[in-house]
């Protein structure tokens, strides 16, 4: 599934990010830290790219929080529930 946060490969990699953070959000996460790294860390700056970062983090935690709901259901069902949405 690829969605307009996820940055490509060679996008990931000329960012150096470590292979855990390469996820859903990755695409808001190359700004987010190019803005920190400009900005010296300062918790006060970089707020809009930060939020918008957690939010899709956050976002995407539901998402597979509900897959995760109906794999279980349809195990207890007994229907196996292999499909991802």
């Amino acid at each position: 599934m690829t969605s307009s946060y996820t940055a490509s490969q060679e996008e990931m990699k000329a960012a150096r990010l470590p292979l855990a953070w390469r996820d859903q959000c990755s695409a808001l996460l190359i700004p987010l830290n190019k803005c920190r790294h400009k900005e010296l860390y300062l918790p006060w700056k970089c707020e809009d790219e930060r939020h918008k970062y957690e939010k899709c983090q956050y976002d995407d935690f539901i998402r597979r929080t509900k897959i995760l709901q109906k794999q279980k259901a349809a195990q207890a069902n007994g229907t196996g529930g292999d499909d991802e949405e």
